[in-house]
């Protein structure tokens, strides 16, 4: 009886510390290709979209929402889904080591060898974390997902239902031609009050050059070509002559297109006047826990290391912020729950056309990553009891037949 304990717990530790990699106990099913909603595919073809045409999604921590968004006929995209995101693990602000429990923020980008229909989480995608630009700064961890099962020891987590929608938007594209899809993760939306309320964290460096990206969307209302020098990331730039980008070598000369830098000069000096603005105003918003950097992601990585050895550490990670967005107590991971889909309404877009061509950027996918606890999303406000179905067992029914899955009784 002993032995058998312990070898159950063993393989207990070793699922967990896997995160949110896929599980050989799960075959793929008829999930990974079930339809879009007939709602859904009228809306694509409303907005003047075909069903195979290619995505591109946006992440925002604070607000917990997911947007897919999908190019029209006429080039440029439009957002066509949002989607409350269940869990996510962390604090705002980047992911630095393994173990630090951080779910990334930067610009990546998802192959079809990157979908996983086979996921211990109902479906799910890598995020090719680390990218480049991770690399270059010695950043650290890998399976980092956006998965279903809204549950999980890390990533981002949604509802099996808003799962198995954003899983379809992204085969549908593929089996239209495209190579790869743009994910685009922030830890807010980087509008001028937003921005104003960060300007004392100790990210607000990291975030004003992702929001040099995110501007260039809402500019062109195209997915930004991103590259990698200098340690850190560049959009819509050419590189006359350059055969190759170093990563962590400084820039060499790049160019941008002129619509492109006429139209984001414009943009520049109406989101500087809204930025004066907003820092002469007292937000009613605080803002939310951020990581305190790299010496913060150290403390909480050799929590999580001392933690998988068995050793005794406190309930929660350490923190050097002065609040904690988690619940004191609070257990690792949560039983899946449904949570209601209640409709996010997007945020008025600027719109300034500037003629770029649609280019998916290239980021290298070799990943490397970490076993985060989520928290549960600020914004999801309805929760009520998991549903038993033939897709998605009840918890009970999953710790009931573990056992029996892992040694074949």
């Amino acid at each position: 009886m002993k032995l058998r304990t312990a070898i159950f717990a063993s393989l207990i530790a070793t699922v967990a510390l896997a995160g949110c990699q896929g599980s050989v106990f799960d075959g793929v099913g008829a999930k990974a290709e079930r339809e879009l909603p007939s709602k859904v595919l009228a809306k694509i073809k409303a907005k003047g979209m075909n069903k195979t045409s290619p995505v591109m999604a946006r992440i925002f921590k604070e607000e917990g929402v997911l947007e897919v968004w999908k190019q029209k006929t006429n080039g440029r995209y439009d957002m066509v889904a949002s989607y409350e995101i269940c869990k996510w693990s962390g604090k705002l602000g980047p992911k630095y080591v393994e173990g630090d429990r951080q779910a990334p923020e930067g610009f990546y980008s998802v192959s079809a060898a990157q979908m996983n229909p086979n996921s211990q989480y109902y479906l799910s995608f890598n995020l090719g974390f680390p990218n480049a630009y991770d690399r270059a700064n010695g950043r650290t961890g890998q399976h980092l997902m956006v998965h279903g099962a809204c549950s999980s020891a890390g990533c981002y987590s949604m509802t099996d239902e808003s799962m198995s929608e954003i899983y379809a938007f992204g085969r549908d594209a593929f089996k239209g031609g495209q190579r790869d899809f743009q994910v685009q993760a922030y830890p807010f939306r980087m509008t001028a009050a937003n921005m104003a309320r960060y300007k004392n964290d100790p990210n607000y460096q990291f975030w004003t050059m992702l929001k040099e990206g995110y501007d260039q969307f809402e500019i062109t209302k195209v997915p930004p070509k991103v590259d990698v020098c200098g340690k850190r990331y560049v959009f819509n730039q050419n590189f006359p002559g350059q055969q190759g980008l170093s990563a962590s070598a400084a820039c060499p000369p790049m160019s941008q297109p002129d619509s492109i830098q006429s139209a984001y000069s414009s943009y520049q000096k109406t989101y500087d006047a809204a930025f004066s603005s907003a820092l002469n105003k007292s937000s009613k918003k605080q803002p939310a826990p951020s990581i305190m950097g790299v010496q913060e992601a150290k403390l909480v990585s050799d929590w999580s290391a001392r933690r998988a050895r068995g050793e005794k550490v406190s309930r929660t990670p350490p923190s050097l912020s002065p609040a904690s967005s988690e619940t004191p107590g609070a257990p690792d991971t949560a039983a899946p729950t449904a949570i209601a889909q209640t409709p996010v309404t997007a945020p008025a877009a600027t719109s300034v056309a500037a003629n770029v061509p649609a280019a998916q950027p290239v980021l290298d996918q070799n990943a490397t990553a970490s076993v985060p606890v989520p928290n549960n999303n600020p914004a999801a406000t309805a929760v009520v009891a998991p549903q038993v179905t033939p897709d998605m067992p009840a918890a009970t029914a999953e710790k009931k037949s573990l056992w029996n899955r892992l040694t074949g009784q």
